[in-house]
């Protein structure tokens, strides 16, 4: 990407001790981002770098007037959610090279404002997956098998503890401890807590064996046969588990399988359908917003309440009350 944050403070320096802090540096200003966030911005860096070479533009520092033609032309088919996490990596490679960014000029914010006036700037997001939708993919998985046990604890982890993918493939055997109400779950660090505070997350027992928490993981916990290591990792086709921990874009290609399967249609499924299939679940049950936030881990109401509205639209349905 850019000239790193940590060499622009620490710039050539004159002692290997020196030369130590300053790679030190470049580790602790690394860790201010998740991964993941890096590799987006890396991504959105390089495309903005291609636009440039090809359009005869310099990308760094980049001009307010380079920057408005790459948006207008990437606007006829990108989402205006990536056009603010392209600005946001533009943004940040030339804070990182010490140089005045362009994404702040006033001709820019203005783009943006048309742009978003005349797109919209609703999100549409995968359905959430209803409790009868998780017994319908979890139906055909054999008990026995490797792929399908790990399969359905995955889904009921993830599902009951609603879970993020990070989160959840991020999970090591370690991190799980049981008592008598059930397993708890150690969530080491999150999109939201960055700095590893940590939260606790139970998970309570089923009413059928078939889409029980508990007793998924404790069968896949067995067959794992391991006290370390990740609790999720990949099974290969002749039934061999691999060392590797999934990854997040492996539970959303686990749930599109087992959808297809079940005959659902893969496309309105993604790995954050566990996670909001528990919150609406829970709405529509009339679970209070204080309890799904406690296992969610949501810190915002407000997001919380675009996970939940589904499942509300007719719990206290006001055309309901009315007596048509």
């Amino acid at each position: 990407m850019a000239t790193s944050t940590a060499l622009v403070l620490v710039s050539q320096p004159t002692s290997s001790a020196l030369t130590t802090a300053a790679t030190r540096a470049e580790g602790y200003f690394r860790a201010a981002q998740a991964e993941n966030t890096r590799r987006a911005y890396a991504s959105d860096w390089k495309h903005f770098s291609s636009w440039c070479r090809a359009a005869g533009q310099a990308n760094l520092p980049a001009a307010p007037e380079t920057l408005v033609l790459y948006l207008s032309t990437l606007a006829e088919t990108a989402k205006v959610s990536t056009l603010t996490r392209r600005i946001s990596a533009i943004s940040q490679a030339h804070q990182a090279a010490g140089l005045e960014t362009p994404t702040a000029h006033v001709a820019v914010r203005k783009l943006m404002a048309g742009i978003r006036r005349q797109k919209g700037t609703a999100q549409i997001g995968k359905r959430p997956l209803a409790t009868a939708d998780l017994r319908g993919l979890l139906a055909p998985l054999n008990t026995h098998r490797m792929l399908d046990v790990r399969d359905r604890a995955l889904l009921l982890t993830g599902f009951a503890g609603a879970f993020r993918r990070s989160e959840l493939v991020g999970l090591d055997v370690a991190d799980v401890e049981f008592n008598n109400a059930g397993p708890i779950v150690n969530i080491r660090r999150s999109k939201t807590d960055q700095e590893g505070q940590g939260r606790r997350v139970g998970l309570p027992y089923g009413s059928t064996p078939a889409t029980c928490p508990v007793h998924s993981l404790e069968a896949w916990l067995a067959m794992l046969g391991t006290d370390e290591g990740p609790l999720f990792s990949g099974v290969n086709r002749h039934g061999q588990l691999g060392k590797q921990r999934l990854t997040a874009q492996s539970v959303a290609l686990i749930i599109k399988r087992l959808a297809a399967q079940a005959g659902m249609e893969p496309r309105d499924l993604a790995g954050h359908s566990l996670r909001a299939g528990l919150a609406t679940a829970a709405a529509a049950a009339g679970v209070s917003e204080r309890a799904i936030m406690a296992q969610t881990g949501h810190r915002s109401l407000t997001t919380l309440r675009k996970s939940i509205r589904e499942g509300s639209l007719f719990l206290e349905n006001a055309a309901a009350k009315v007596g048509l």
